[in-house]
């Protein structure tokens, strides 16, 4: 990815914008672009590009135009999959997933993988058999729950563990496994809440078990109706009998034919049914349960074989003896796949002990986000045999510390409520850390775009975000595009990273057009500014800065310190102020221009050159937008028209009394006297859009920095016309 060409037209905000970026001699672009440019177009297009949905592409809402989003990556089309978009406020993302992909080198992870895939193909072919018998809807889920016994246990490891109880000749089941065991669990709940139906018909049931002729108790064991009929069912040809075989009941009596059995079979079931104390319990039990509407397929289960009631008395247990019974149907199939698990696990824990002793990325990443962040807890990763083992997702655990208080234990939802904006952004920004470091990995470059990462963030975080991009700019397995609104990180990343041959400044014209033009006030602003005294827009953008110095060096009392004021705010000299004057204000105050001159008329009013100056802005063709000298000048200009209105429209103000923010000053008497004024808008624009100081310290610039030039040339034109 040395060269990436954008060409977007129609994508949201953005009407049109292309731009190539060319990688070869940086790995990021740093983007300062102010609120409302084209930020958040530019990330959400980008991200529906990643995504490649082709039912959800970027699209233009407002006035449906048709939409153009291409993306070149040396000239070819970009592969989606190589593109993230990183935005710190998008608290859905969750990258956990990629933990798995750290688990060792590449070789290791094949063989693992390799191991899994053989493992996972025979496990599938045997789940599907399963399925068949027990008509259950989540057969290895209901499996793992029936037998698990703590967090660590999987369908592989539980079926070894119980392969040896299988039988050949085990009770099959008739029911469907949900009808009795269903996924709601409103059987058992019934069940439950029915106990005392349930012991009495158990009860009755065991007694007349216990007296018949045929049907046995013996112990936890049933030999009831659902046993004889298996009998009957594999002697109904009466070749057992003809082989010379008999049966012989407890009591001595001998059966020698099919039919004698099934007469004493139906005779004894007569005998229980006929039970007037059973049917009695059986009842009522049956009317507890057609009463439940959600029960309809347990009543058809227990109406068919309502000895299965005196099983359900230990509702768990029996559950194993089913699942026992469905898989002993396929046990020689089971007993395959459990071979082959005992054999594969010894492989699978040598790859685990070897993977240990490589450097594990999940603890660098959790080590790294600990040691830069400053946030009130620590993040741990608690389940890495579970990740590297059964390939699960890896589970962090959020251990909050408060300085009165013993560090506690937090689920990420509560964690999440009781963190700062800020603190909840650096959560955000952990999950980001996984995608990007599993992309490490990858063998392809990936192209990262960061949505105002910082943003937010106290100071101290905010550095840690710039350490880990300055990281990720010295790899070369990525391309980023930074995009910010913040001035201050603009100007700091841009020093840590020395990206300044390698910084834009987006602008807008009214037609949504997008130019990424060369970035500027990097570095010390005024610097620039005193190389370039003469010229009249900056000349006009040194009277604050000088002035401010005077304010820090000397007194805002002194002459020097007045006399600037005058130009920035109407008072009773600022019509006297002569250019000339501004000037040797400048050279007494600054060496550097001691011996300098100007090329314009000095005994020009500064007042009369503000105006014009700022006319000349007007009306300048191709405006360059990002220019601060522009906006400042337009400033002072619109400060300086609506005073002169004020102070035209309150005779009775005595300006020697407003000894700071006069602008506001007078506008708050304007309003009290003027309440109906048509000009009140226009004079709220002034007080909102030019600041009352602008300060040494370049980060004061930022308000004008992302405001607009268009916004204060249409201002000013406002300013012209209060009448």
């Amino acid at each position: 990815m040395k060269v990436l060409s954008i060409d977007f037209e129609n994508c949201f905000g953005i009407g049109k914008l292309n731009h190539e970026f060319d990688f070869n001699n940086s790995n990021s672009y740093l983007i300062y672009a102010p609120n409302g440019t084209m930020k958040t177009s530019f990330a959400k297009t980008l991200d529906l590009i990643a995504k490649n949905d082709k039912k959800n592409q970027p699209k233009d809402h407002i006035h449906n135009k048709k939409s153009k989003f291409k993306v070149l990556s040396d000239g070819v089309e970009i592969n989606p999959n190589t593109i993230l978009i990183i935005n710190a406020e998008d608290n859905s993302f969750d990258a956990t997933n990629k933990i798995t992909s750290f688990i060792a080198s590449k070789e290791l992870k094949e063989r693992y993988d390799a191991i899994y895939a053989e493992l996972n193909n025979a496990k599938n072919e045997l789940i599907k058999k399963l399925k068949a018998i027990s008509q259950s809807s989540d057969c290895e889920g209901e499996y793992i729950g029936t037998f698990e016994e703590d967090k660590n246990s999987n369908f592989f490891g539980i079926l070894s563990n119980h392969i040896h109880e299988l039988k050949d000749d085990i009770d099959k089941i008739s029911f469907k496994y949900n009808s009795v065991f269903d996924t709601k669990g409103n059987v058992k709940v019934f069940l439950s809440k029915n106990e005392d139906l349930l012991d009495n018909y158990i009860k009755d049931y065991n007694e007349i078990i216990s007296n018949s002729k045929l049907f046995k108790l013996t112990g936890s064991n049933t030999f009831g109706t659902y046993q004889v009929n298996e009998i009957l069912k594999s002697i109904e040809d009466n070749s057992y009998f003809e082989a010379g075989h008999k049966f012989v009941l407890e009591d001595g009596t001998e059966i020698k034919n099919s039919t004698e059995l099934k007469k004493l079979f139906q005779d004894e079931v007569e005998k229980i049914l006929a039970d007037k104390k059973l049917k009695e319990s059986f009842d009522k039990v049956d009317k507890a349960i057609g009463a439940n509407t959600e029960l309809r397929a347990f009543k058809k289960v227990i109406e068919k074989d309502n000895s299965l009631l005196v099983n359900l008395k230990d509702y768990n247990e029996f559950k194993k003896k089913v699942w026992t019974s469905f898989l002993s149907e396929i046990k020689d199939e089971a007993k395959t796949l459990a071979e082959l698990y005992e054999r594969q696990k010894k492989e699978l824990e040598a790859i685990i002990r070897e993977a240990k002793k490589e450097a594990s990325l999940w603890d660098e990443i959790t080590r790294k986000f600990n040691a830069r962040f400053y946030i009130p807890f620590e993040v741990k990763i608690v389940n890495q045999h579970d990740v590297i083992l059964k390939q699960e997702t890896a589970s962090l655990q959020f251990i909050y510390k408060d300085k009165e208080e013993a560090p506690a234990v937090q689920t990420k939802e509560n964690l999440l409520k009781i963190l700062s904006k800020g603190e909840q952004r650096a959560y955000f920004i952990l999950q980001f850390l996984f995608e990007i470091e599993s992309r490490q990995l990858s063998d392809e470059t990936t192209l990262l775009i960061f949505d105002d990462i910082a943003d937010s963030f106290d100071y101290k975080n905010k550095y840690a975000i710039i350490e880990y991009i300055q990281d990720l700019h010295l790899s070369n397995k990525f391309k980023s595009l930074i995009l910010t609104h913040n001035f201050d990180f603009y100007r700091t990343l841009a020093s840590r990273l020395a990206l300044y041959k390698h910084t834009l400044m987006a602008t807008r014209d009214n037609n949504r057009c997008i130019q990424l033009k060369e970035g500027l006030y990097m570095r010390d602003l005024f610097k620039e500014y005193l190389k370039n005294h003469e010229e009249p827009k900056v000349f006009i953008s040194l009277i604050s800065f000088v002035r401010n110095l005077i304010e820090y060096t000397d007194s805002s009392m002194s002459a020097d310190c007045i006399k600037l004021t005058g130009c920035l705010h109407q008072k009773e000299n600022s019509e006297a102020i002569t250019i000339n004057e501004v000037f040797d204000v400048f050279k007494s105050r600054i060496t550097k221009l001691k011996d300098k001159v100007i090329d314009f008329n000095g005994n020009e009013k500064i007042i009369d050159f503000i105006f014009s100056t700022a006319d000349h802005i007007e009306n300048e063709k191709n405006i360059n937008e990002i220019l601060l000298e522009n906006k400042i000048t337009l400033a002072v200009a619109c400060r300086l028209k609506t005073e002169q209105y004020l102070i035209k429209s309150l005779p009775e103000v005595d300006l020697a009394k407003i000894k700071a923010n006069q602008t506001k000053e007078l506008s708050t008497k304007y309003k009290t006297k003027y309440v109906d004024s048509k000009n009140l808008e226009i004079i709220d624009k002034v007080n909102l859009m030019t600041p009352e100081n602008i300060h040494i310290n370049a980060f004061m610039y930022e308000p004008l920095i992302d405001m607009s030039v268009y916004h204060l040339i249409d201002l000013y034109k406002q300013t012209k016309g209060l009448n």
